[in-house]
């Protein structure tokens, strides 16, 4: 431990700690700019000087440690001085005339910190040049003219996504932030993660979806879960009069903060109908109807054909709702298919695996942070699960090796160290062929006397050339932690064969260690793995069904899903929004989105999460669960509640954190 003294305070810390974050967890304040406690510190704006005694002149807290029998002073005459006139430099610099500007009022932090100064003003002459302002991007906009130079941008853009899209160009006064080689932000290397908007300090970069919305301290704060895929990113939803304003990364989640523009902007982007009463279909149309009509409607429909039903739920319901539709209609109603719309494609392999050999092979998404080198397989994570696709990259600079096997080009093909392009379906081969080079190469961690099969054996199937396949083992073997990622391409296939062979791979190169397990399938919605465990995992096969029910809440409705349905003689449906399939339905009962249901989430690497009611569903829709609970009731079925239970009541690939 450190000790210290601030501002008279005797203070103890840990070792590596700095000068400003041992105030900070004494509640001394120091101001700030550039600093950001998710970022690099920098060091850059000087308004955390301080003054230490020893030492001849102020020095940056924020990149200072603190060591044993420091003394220092962060109030002094002659700091608020320096303090003063390097806020009147940056006033003066740029255009940054507050009351024209989107986020003056409590959310520009250099207007804050000038009142944190007592500064009513700035004593020097503005003199600075227009810069344009870059409007290409369609989610935020990027104004020169407001920037302080304080580079959070830039390091979030390289610490948070790994995409280094965002730099700075020219010098002194005219130096600016840009895109690539300046070019047009909207046609730059950006994913649109947004993760530099979040951390900007002043209005440099704009949200255009909040927008001259509203002011922080006008919002309702919201802590939840991202639904975009089975990561489940920590997120706070911003509301106000029952609007969602804005979306941010939740800094104190396991994501820390990082998003991307599937959990950020496209959850606000929605321009599909809602549905906001009970439909149903009389004479070929779909006309309202009331909930209590529409529910004996339905048990009147389902009654004398629950024998020959299939009910079908989205992943992206809560596991209370996804359990409460397992108890309904696979044991109330003894239906003939009770299935999730994923039908157990990124999940039913591993969830044979887990039960055939009752061992959790599967760790944590904080292993892509700390590996070395990296293969991923059966997936894109530039297209799908984007934010694992972030820890791969922003580890790159820093030596992290990246293999991609894919048969098809892939979004990481350009950042890989190596690209393997397999024969399609021939996964199987690839990992003989691996194991069989790791072993041949005498590269293995574990006792192993021979391969399944022969390195020339196993490429023929495969046409990879050896050469390739020597390399990747080397990369795999020779790491201190590797991590093999696989997704769909791997799992939607059912092949058994195929992740018997990946997990020899991976226990040859250490990636099953228990300490650090490095194999990780991303699954496919927020609650893939909870549909899992509850056994929602059979092919939707509906030849022989009467009647079908679908939870689909506010998901898409898939193609896939609108034709296996297509010949079912009643469908009844529980949505939030217009679609193919609430077209041709006979029964539609509104629902609740994400945004307006409170309800748990089983993310990819097994950790339970809870995600709050941001909004307040329309008059008239009701909650997913509060429906089933009302057949239930209509049906005279009585409901198991105890859901936690049940996620345990099987053998799980990863092991379960609730």
């Amino acid at each position: 431990m450190i000790n210290l003294t601030i501002n008279g305070k005797p203070i103890e810390v840990t070792e590596g700690t700095t000068v400003l974050n041992a105030a900070r967890q004494n509640d001394i304040k120091i101001p700030t700019l550039c600093d950001h406690p998710n970022l690099t510190p920098y060091g850059g704006c000087r308004l955390c000087v301080v003054e230490v005694k020893g030492m001849r002149v102020p020095i940056a807290a924020c990149t200072l440690p603190a060591a044993n029998g420091m003394v220092i002073e962060t109030e002094t005459p002659a700091l608020k001085k320096s303090r003063n006139v390097i806020l009147s430099l940056l006033f003066s610099e740029r255009n940054h005339f507050c009351p024209f500007c989107q986020v003056s009022g409590g959310d520009c932090e250099l207007q804050n910190a000038a009142y944190d100064e007592h500064m009513d003003h700035w004593p020097m002459q503005p003199q600075w040049t227009n810069f344009p302002v870059d409007t290409s991007h369609p989610y935020f906009i990027l104004d020169n003219n407001r920037c302080i130079l304080c580079r959070r941008c830039i390091r979030a853009c390289a610490e948070m996504s790994g995409n280094f899209t965002l730099s700075v160009e020219e010098r002194g006064a005219a130096t600016i932030v840009v895109a690539d080689t300046n070019v047009p932000l909207g046609q730059s290397s950006c994913v649109s993660c947004g993760s530099c908007v979040q951390v900007c300090p002043t209005g440099a970069l704009i949200d255009r979806q909040s927008a001259y919305l509203g002011h922080d301290k006008h919002m309702t704060v919201t802590h939840s879960v991202c639904r975009g895929c089975s990561l489940g990113c920590g997120i706070e939803i911003h509301t106000r009069d029952n609007h969602i304003v804005k979306i941010t990364g939740d800094y104190n989640k396991p994501n820390a903060g990082t998003l991307c523009k599937t959990g950020r902007f496209l959850p606000i982007e929605q321009t599909r109908a809602r549905i906001t009463t009970p439909l149903k279909r009389v004479d070929g149309k779909m006309v309202a109807t009331t909930w209590e009509d529409a529910l004996k409607l339905l048990a009147q429909n389902l009654i004398p054909l629950k024998g020959q039903l299939a009910a079908v739920a989205s992943t992206r319901l809560p596991v209370e709702s996804l359990y409460a539709f397992k108890s309904l209609f696979a044991d109330g109603l003894n239906s003939a298919v009770v299935t999730s719309t994923e039908e157990g494609r990124p999940t039913a392999l591993q969830a044979e695996y887990a039960m055939k050999n009752g061992e959790s092979i599967e760790g944590k998404l904080d292993t892509l942070r700390t590996s070395d080198c990296v293969l991923i397989i059966g997936a894109d994570l530039k297209s799908t699960h984007e934010t694992a696709g972030f820890y791969v990259k922003r580890n790159q600079p820093k030596g992290t090796r990246l293999i991609v096997i894919d048969p098809n080009e892939n979004g990481m093909d350009d950042l890989a160290n190596l690209n393997l392009k397999p024969q399609a379906g021939s996964n199987e081969a690839v990992f003989n062929a691996l194991e069989a080079a790791i072993i041949s190469e005498g590269l293995a961690r574990t006792d192993a006397k021979s391969s399944k099969t022969t390195l020339e054996a196993a490429l023929k199937p495969c046409g990879l050339e050896a050469e390739d396949v020597i390399d990747a083992a080397h990369m795999l073997a020779e790491a201190v932690a590797p991590v093999i990622v696989y997704g769909r391409g791997v799992t939607a296939n059912g092949d058994a064969a195929t992740l018997d062979a990946m997990v020899r791979v991976a226990k040859l190169i250490g990636a099953t260690d228990a300490e650090r397990k490095g194999l990780i399938s991303l699954k496919g919605g927020a609650n893939s793995l909870a549909a899992a465990q509850l056994g929602l995992l059979d092919q939707l096969k509906v030849q022989n069904c009467k009647a079908a029910y679908v939870a689909l809440g506010d998901d898409f409705a898939s193609k896939r899903l609108v034709e296996a349905l297509e010949k079912v003689p009643y469908l009844a449906m529980q949505a939030s929004y217009e679609s193919a399939l609430t077209e041709r339905a006979d029964l539609v009962l509104p629902v609740d989105i994400w945004a307006e249901e409170a309800g748990h989430t089983l993310n990819t690497e097994g950790r339970l999460q809870f995600a709050e009611a941001a909004l307040t569903a329309p008059e008239g829709v009701r909650q997913n669960l509060m429906v089933l609970i009302d057949i239930a009731h209509e049906l005279g079925v009585t409901l198991n509640e105890n859901w936690r239970e049940a996620l345990t009541q099987r053998p799980s690939v990863v092991e379960l954190e609730m």
